[in-house]
C-alpha cells in the first residue's frame, strides 16, 4: 500500500481563511492531479505544532500556511525530525520563503513543484531560543504588527486595512532605539527606529529591496535605518512601497556576519520573527544554523 503523505494546513490564515470545505476539495483535487495520495488535516494555528510533533518520523511533511506557520513546523523538524523534508503550500499573505525557493504561489503549481521537486538544504536562524526562516526586526515593524493585530481584533476589519491604519499610527509616534551591536569582535552603538536582521544576505537596492540571492550562504544580513525625524520616516515608507529604497541613502549597513549580539538600555526588547511579535531578553544572541532544514523545492537555476 502506498504511504499517504501528511499535509497540515493552517485554516485560519491568509488564503486558507474562510474557505471551509472548499479548501479541502481544492487540496485533494490538486494532489490527485499530481498523482499523490495524502492524509489531510485542516487545523487551527495553535494546533500546528502538536500535529507536527506526531510526524517527526515522516520522510516528508507538507505544510500549508504563511511564513509563521512554516516556521512553526520547521522548528519541530529541526529539533526532532529524522532528516524529514518540508513541503510548502504557500497559503499565507506574503509567502516570502516560497517565493525565494521558486515555488509557484497557486495551489496546483505548488503541488506540482512538490511532486517534481528535489531535496534542498537551507539555513535557519536563531534569536536566542527562537528560530526564524526569513528575518527578525526591532522597532518600527514589530510595533506596526502589534498595532495592526490589535486594530484587526478590536474593529474586525480586513488585515490590509488594519495594516494601513497601523502603519500611519506607528510612523506618527515612531521611537528610536539605542542598541549595542557586537559581532566579529567589534562593538558598535547605534540609534535607530528599526534594526533588520535577515537569514542570509538580503539585496537592498532600488527595484528589488528585500530579495535574497540565496538561502544557504551561512550569514546574517544586518541593516538599520539611520536616525530620522517623522517626515523622513514617512518618505522612507513611501520609497519602500515603491521599491525605491537604497542601501547608502536609507540604511546604516552593518554587514553580513555569522552571529550578532544585541544589547540595549532595557532588560528586554520587542522583536518580530517572520512577522510574529514577541518579547525577548537582552542581551540577545542571533546566529545562523547552516543547512539545518531540508525543503522540497524546484532545482536551483543553472548559472
Amino acid at each position: 500500500m502506498t504511504q499517504r503523505i501528511p499535509v497540515l494546513i493552517n485554516r485560519e490564515g491568509g488564503a486558507a481563511a474562510g474557505k471551509g470545505a472548499a479548501l479541502s476539495d481544492e487540496v485533494h483535487a490538486a494532489f490527485a492531479e499530481a498523482g499523490l495520495e495524502i492524509d489531510l488535516e485542516l487545523l487551527d494555528a495553535d494546533d500546528m505544532r502538536s500535529a507536527a510533533r506526531r510526524l517527526t518520523d515522516a520522510p516528508l511533511v507538507i505544510v500549508g500556511g504563511g511564513d509563521g506557520t512554516l516556521g512553526c513546523v520547521a522548528r519541530v523538524l529541526v529539533d526532532h525530525g529524522k532528516n524529514g523534508a518540508l513541503g510548502i503550500l504557500p497559503l499565507g499573505t506574503r509567502n516570502h520563503l516560497a517565493r525565494e525557493l521558486g515555488i509557484p504561489l497557486d495551489l496546483p503549481g505548488a503541488v506540482a513543484a512538490i511532486a517534481s521537486g528535489i531535496r534542498r538544504r537551507i539555513d535557519v536562524a536563531w534569536a536566542g531560543e527562537q528560530m526564524f526562516l526569513n528575518n527578525a526586526s526591532i522597532g518600527l515593524y514589530p510595533e506596526m504588527v502589534r498595532v495592526r493585530d490589535d486594530t484587526q481584533r478590536r474593529h474586525k476589519v480586513a488585515k490590509w486595512l488594519a495594516a494601513i491604519s497601523a502603519s500611519a499610527k506607528t510612523l506618527r509616534r515612531a521611537r528610536h532605539h539605542r542598541l549595542r551591536l557586537k559581532s566579529a569582535g567589534r562593538d558598535r552603538e547605534i540609534i535607530t527606529p528599526m534594526l533588520f536582521v535577515g537569514n542570509n544576505h538580503y539585496e537592498i537596492e532600488e527595484g528589488h529591496p528585500g530579495k535574497r540571492s540565496g538561502l544557504d550562504d551561512g550569514l546574517l544580513s544586518i541593516f538599520a535605518i539611520g536616525p530620522s525625524h517623522r517626515f523622513a520616516l514617512i518618505g522612507f515608507a513611501v520609497r519602500a512601497l515603491l521599491r525605491r529604497v537604497h542601501r547608502e541613502r536609507d540604511f546604516v549597513a552593518i554587514g553580513d556576519v555569522p552571529e550578532l549580539e544585541i544589547g540595549g538600555t532595557s532588560r528586554s526588547v520587542e522583536i518580530a520573527l517572520d512577522g510574529e511579535v514577541m518579547e525577548l531578553d537582552l542581551p540577545l544572541k542571533l546566529r545562523i544554523d547552516p543547512l539545518a532544514l531540508t525543503v522540497i523545492a524546484p532545482p536551483l537555476p543553472v548559472a
